[in-house]
């Protein structure tokens, strides 16, 4: 059982959550040589908040995040990979429960599911929402997207396959393990 976050902390997670993802968006990013596609480590920092505080404040920081980057460094936001970051948020974020970062748990069991589902969700996120709706939305050339969407998703996966599990594993090991203090005599 995951201990209660309260509203007030999931508000000011968010608020802080969307600027940093805007921020490392903006400047902690790398070209991945394919145009309007880059290496994120901002994703690494979702997975992280998403853990921490829930599907709601991830989907929230994800969401926010990118629209806000987009907005104010592009001019106008990108709605079809918006949604997917927030969905990325939303999704890592069911992952809570089952990975007790706050009680200084993060093994190779929660390593592996931490993994297993961002995999699951990048993959399918930036490999077939993002493209599709890229066509629907704004009309863009299959082949196009969908390769921006391919490269995205690897290179998302892993961004938060190395960055995001080292981000958990330390947050983890900066949090007292149950038990782990003893009574002295």
């Amino acid at each position: 059982m995951s201990e209660r976050i309260s509203s007030t902390q999931v508000v000011v997670a968010v608020g802080i959550g969307a600027a940093v993802f805007a921020l490392l968006g903006r400047f902690v990013s790398i070209p991945s040589g394919v145009p309007n596609t880059n290496i994120e480590t901002s994703y690494a920092f979702l997975a992280l908040m998403a853990v921490l505080y829930g599907p709601v404040a991830g989907f929230l920081i994800g969401f926010i995040g990118h629209a806000l980057k987009d907005f104010v460094f592009y001019g106008s936001p990108w709605w079809s990979w918006v949604m997917v970051s927030g969905l990325v948020g939303l999704f890592l974020g069911f992952s809570r429960n089952r990975i007790p970062l706050n009680r200084g748990v993060f093994g190779a069991r929660e390593l592996l599911l931490f993994n297993a589902l961002q995999i699951v969700v990048q993959g399918v996120g930036w490999g077939l929402i993002a493209p599709t709706l890229d066509i629907w939305i704004y009309a863009e050339p299959a082949n196009k997207v969908y390769l921006q969407g391919l490269v995205a998703g690897i290179a998302d996966i892993v961004s938060v396959g190395i960055l995001g599990s080292l981000l958990l594993y330390t947050y983890a090991r900066s949090r007292p393990q149950s038990g782990s203090l003893e009574r002295s005599a």
